[in-house]
């Protein structure tokens, strides 16, 4: 199955709510490759690699976010695949 790239942007009460790391484990437990990071706008970017459904369902869990966290939008864009073998938080 071919792999696809996503360039994410989660706004909403999504910083300080452990909301990076919630994520990096869910691409972990999905095989996504990629990053995610805070913004200055208190946003939280990412790209995200992988077969199509992983990624996809991925997507759909950013909409959920952790407990603590409140999403307002995944904003989704596609994008060229970003080598990687693992997912990582950047600072």
């Amino acid at each position: 199955m071919p792999r696809v790239g996503r360039h994410v942007r989660v706004t909403g009460r999504v910083q300080g709510v452990f909301f990076r790391a919630w994520t990096a484990e869910q691409a972990r437990a999905l095989g996504v490759t990629g990053w995610v990071r805070n913004c200055p706008d208190g946003s939280v970017t990412g790209h995200l690699g992988g077969e199509e459904p992983a990624v996809q369902q991925l997507i759909e869990l950013l909409h959920q976010g952790p407990p603590s966290a409140q999403v307002a939008a995944v904003d989704v864009e596609v994008v060229e695949l970003e080598v990687s073998d693992r997912f990582e938080i950047k600072h």
